[in-house]
């Protein structure tokens, strides 16, 4: 293992000791700068892993130095050091490329966590760590999507707060993903969530965890999303939609990285990266008063625009490609592929719902398609009754009228409709006795379509 060295800069001596002592005890080789020349020098000279730096020094401040590491040892990790309270300086040491903030007086765990952090981005396995994870939605060669990879990959080097902006579908979770996984948390988890999900009376409970008894139906102790994504990441989705209560809480949480579960007395520390994304405008909503000023300023420390499909059209072949591949594997079939006039179709289309709506076309279309080829006909744009997409008109109109009564009440829409399906496959197979060839030309659909369904209802 080769040796880990760190520079230490600050101009008083008695926090260069303890800074050197704490470092040196988890068995790092410090150098140690009382002004910014002098760090200059040493960082030319030896090429630490890790550089501390009080923001107030002789010479200068630990900005200029942050913005001096990034111009000339770009692979160095610098933390600064900050006056308590001092959000502001904080991040405004972010914004100029600081990996993380630790404030005075230092706490030694949480300086342990920092460094920790910091050292493991030279460990080889980070930078391809994000081939772990399901790839496919950010393949492409366009400029737009060569722009993005690289600034999740400079991003994943810091513990800056990215907020994610994108349309809906565009793959904002993805990137979220990629950047944890291309970053030292890699090892920890990655928590999303929605927040436009979850009740607005259980999220102080589902954010902060509970104990046991606190209020009706607290039947034992719960962790909450920050606690579960301790050591890792939490990625939160659609954040535009938390209610200005939770809002106040929720910067609390963030500003002081500790959490108090509803019924508990006491605070508990977590360590973790926040990154949050929505499809709506933040700055528009933080203008009428809906969403927080002081909550956007913190979680949009560093803003990451993903592009819309339609800006990347020549990225379509390969996705379309790979999420045939995968639909093709998850169920067992042959391949299909796209002609030449399908692949101009999909090209030429604005995808108001992006990669998310591409799969959904695919999906639909390979199970309609006649044998392995997919045809511009084939991928129904424009909102159209799909040719033989109704398992339930295939099977006549006294089956449906038996089997699509809609029930009283509210009801599952989705599960509903596949109560239907599952229920027209079953008749189907029972009035050819399980032959599924001639189930499938009695539902009108074709044989590979049978299949796809069987497998997606769990009917094999």
């Amino acid at each position: 293992m080769t040796n880990q060295t760190a520079l230490i800069v600050d101009d008083e001596p008695d926090i260069r000791d303890l800074l050197e002592i704490t470092l040196t005890r988890m068995g790092i080789t410090t150098y140690t700068a009382p002004d910014l020349t002098t760090a200059r020098s040493l960082l030319e000279r030896h090429k630490p892993q890790l550089c501390l730096t009080d923001m107030n020094l002789p010479d200068g401040n630990g900005i200029e130095l942050v913005h001096w590491i990034q111009q000339n040892t770009p692979c160095t990790p610098v933390a600064v050091i900050t006056a308590y309270g001092n959000m502001d300086t904080a991040i405004e040491s972010l914004k100029a490329g600081a990996f993380d903030f630790v404030s005075k007086p230092v706490e030694l765990p949480r300086l342990r966590e920092l460094v920790n952090s910091a050292l493991k981005l030279s460990e080889p396995n980070i930078q391809t760590a994000a081939e772990a994870d399901e790839p496919g939605l950010l393949l492409g060669e366009s400029p737009e999507l060569r722009k993005l990879r690289n600034q999740t990959r400079k991003l994943a080097r810091s513990q800056a707060p990215v907020f994610i902006s994108g349309e809906s579908g565009s793959g904002k979770e993805l990137v979220a993903r990629m950047i944890h996984l291309q970053g030292p948390r890699s090892d920890g988890p990655f928590v999303a969530v929605n927040c436009g999900a979850i009740p607005s009376e259980l999220m102080e409970s589902e954010f902060f965890g509970h104990k046991k008894g606190s209020f009706t139906g607290a039947v034992e102790n719960k962790d909450g999303l920050f606690r579960s994504a301790d050591g890792g990441t939490l990625f939160l989705d659609e954040v535009a939609d938390l209610p200005l209560a939770m809002q106040v809480k929720l910067l609390r949480a963030i500003q002081e990285k500790a959490v108090r579960p509803v019924g508990d007395t006491k605070e508990i520390s977590v360590d973790i990266r926040v990154l949050s994304a929505t499809h709506k405008n933040l700055p528009e909503l933080v203008q009428d008063g809906s969403f927080r000023q002081d909550l956007f300023y913190r979680i949009n420390v560093i803003e990451l625009a993903v592009p819309p499909l339609r800006e990347r059209a020549s990225d379509i072949p390969l996705l379309a490609d790979h999420i045939l591949q995968r639909i093709a594997k998850e169920y067992e079939c042959d391949p299909a592929r796209l002609t030449a006039a399908a692949i101009e179709r999909l090209q030429g289309y604005d995808f108001p719902g992006n990669v998310r709506e591409l799969e959904n076309i695919l999906e639909r279309a390979f199970t309609l398609c006649d044998e392995d080829l997919i045809d511009a006909g084939d991928l129904h744009l424009g909102g159209g009754a799909v040719p033989g997409g109704s398992l339930a008109t295939a099977l006549g109109s006294s089956d449906v009228q038996q089997t699509a009564a809609v029930p009283e009440g509210e009801i599952d829409l989705e599960g509903y409709l596949e109560s239907i399906e599952r229920q027209a496959i079953e008749k189907a197979l029972e009035a050819t006795r399980w032959n599924k060839t001639a189930a499938a030309k009695r539902l009108g659909i074709s044989f590979r379509a049978l299949r796809y369904r069987l497998k997606k209802l769990g009917m094999e």
